[in-house]
C-alpha cells in the first residue's frame, strides 16, 4: 500500500497545517505588539487607537516619568506611566464676585464656612465687597498656611488645631517630611489661632531679579493671587528664565496653574512659573540667573483658554513682588 493511503499521511499534514497556521498567528501578534510598542516609543501620542481612553482625559509625560493631564499633544512622548493621583488634586480657586453676592452665600455656593472665607480674604464680617472684585477660595473649610523655614507638620497642626494625618492625606504628601519652603498648605477643618503666624519679609532694596521672559518681556496682568504678575509677548513657546539663581525646589503639574517651577534662592525667597508648556529643569537642579527652565504655555487654567492664552505667572514667595509696581501694558525692555 502507498504512504498515501495511510490515514497516518493525512493526519500528518493536518498537524503539520496547524502547526504552520499557529506559527502565523503567533508572528501576527508579535509584529503587532511590536508595532504598538515602537507607537508608544516614539510617536506623539500614548496610544495607537484614540477610544483607549475616556475622550475628556487628556495625557502627558513630564521629564519622561510624571504623568498629568492637560497639554498640547506635541508634547508627549510614550515612556514610563506614573499614577493619576494628581489629576483631582484639590486646589485654590478665585472668584469674581458679582451683583448680588453676599460672603456667607459665596461661602454656601462652594460648600466652606464663612470664617474659611474669611480667613482666606483677610475680611470680617463687616467687611464690604463689590462686583469685580475677586476672592481667594478653598477647596474645604479649614485655613492655609504657607510652610515657612524649620516649620514642621506637627507643630503646624497644634498651631491649627489639626491632625496631622488628615493635613498629609489632603495634601496628598508622602509622609510629614515633604514639605518645602514656600509650600502652600490646605489645613482641613484647621481653625484661626489668636496669634497669626508672621513671615519674614526679604528686603529687595536692590531687585536681584531679572524679566523671566525675553524682552520686551510685556506685563499682561497685576498683582493677583499669590503675589504674582502675569507676563506674555503673545508668543506661545517663548523660553522662560530663573529670575535670579538658586535651586529648582519642585517641578509638577496644578489643576490651576499648570506646569510649573519654583525656586528657592539663597536669600530665602522662592519664586514660582506656572502655565509652562514645557519644563526643563529637575527638582534638586542648581540653575543661574537666566537660565531656561521652561517654556511659555496655556497649561491649567487660562483666559482665554487655548493659544490665545499663553503667558507666564510669576510669583514671589517670603518677598514683595519686584514687577508690583509697573502698570499693565508696560514693556520692561524698552
Amino acid at each position: 500500500m502507498k504512504f498515501w493511503r495511510s490515514p497516518f499521511f493525512y493526519f500528518g499534514v493536518i498537524i503539520f497545517c496547524f502547526a504552520i497556521s499557529l506559527s502565523f498567528f503567533i508572528g501576527q501578534k508579535k509584529e503587532s505588539f511590536s508595532q504598538k510598542r515602537d507607537i508608544l516609543d516614539e510617536s506623539q501620542f500614548l496610544f495607537s487607537e484614540a477610544n483607549l481612553l475616556p475622550n475628556f482625559l487628556d495625557l502627558n509625560i513630564i521629564e519622561g516619568s510624571l504623568l498629568a493631564p492637560s497639554a498640547p499633544p506635541f508634547l508627549v512622548r510614550g515612556k514610563v506611566l506614573g499614577a493619576l493621583g494628581d489629576i483631582q488634586k484639590p486646589e485654590v480657586e478665585e472668584y469674581i464676585i458679582e451683583s448680588g453676592d453676599t460672603l456667607s452665600g459665596i461661602a454656601s455656593q462652594f460648600g466652606i464656612s464663612l470664617e474659611t472665607l474669611l480667613w482666606a480674604n483677610d475680611l470680617s464680617l463687616n467687611s464690604i465687597i463689590s462686583p469685580g472684585q475677586k476672592l481667594i477660595i478653598l477647596p474645604v473649610s479649614g485655613v492655609l498656611h504657607i510652610i515657612r523655614e524649620r516649620d514642621t507638620l506637627s507643630e503646624i497642626a497644634q498651631i491649627y488645631q489639626a491632625k496631622v494625618d488628615e493635613i498629609v492625606d489632603f495634601n496628598e504628601l508622602s509622609n510629614q517630611d515633604d514639605i518645602f519652603v514656600g509650600d502652600l498648605l490646605i489645613i482641613p477643618g484647621g481653625e484661626m489661632p489668636r496669634v497669626i503666624p508672621t513671615y519674614t519679609q526679604v528686603p529687595l532694596s536692590q531687585n536681584p531679579f531679572i524679566c523671566p521672559i525675553p524682552l520686551p518681556c510685556r506685563i499682561t496682568q497685576g498683582l493677583h493671587w499669590f503675589n504674582a504678575i502675569d507676563f506674555g509677548n503673545g508668543k506661545c513657546g517663548e523660553p522662560v528664565f530663573a529670575a535670579a539663581g538658586g535651586t529648582v525646589q519642585r517641578t509638577g503639574y496644578g489643576n490651576v496653574s499648570g506646569y510649573y517651577v519654583r525656586i528657592l534662592h539663597p536669600n530665602g525667597v522662592v519664586t514660582f512659573y506656572g502655565h509652562l508648556s514645557k519644563i526643563t529643569v529637575t527638582p534638586g537642579q542648581k540653575v543661574f540667573q537666566g537660565q531656561i527652565i521652561g517654556y511659555v504655555g496655556y497649561s491649567g487654567v487660562t483666559s482665554p483658554r487655548g493659544p490665545a492664552g499663553c503667558h507666564l505667572h510669576f510669583d514671589v514667595r517670603f518677598a514683595r513682588n519686584p514687577f508690583a509696581g509697573y502698570a499693565v501694558g508696560t514693556e520692561l525692555g524698552k
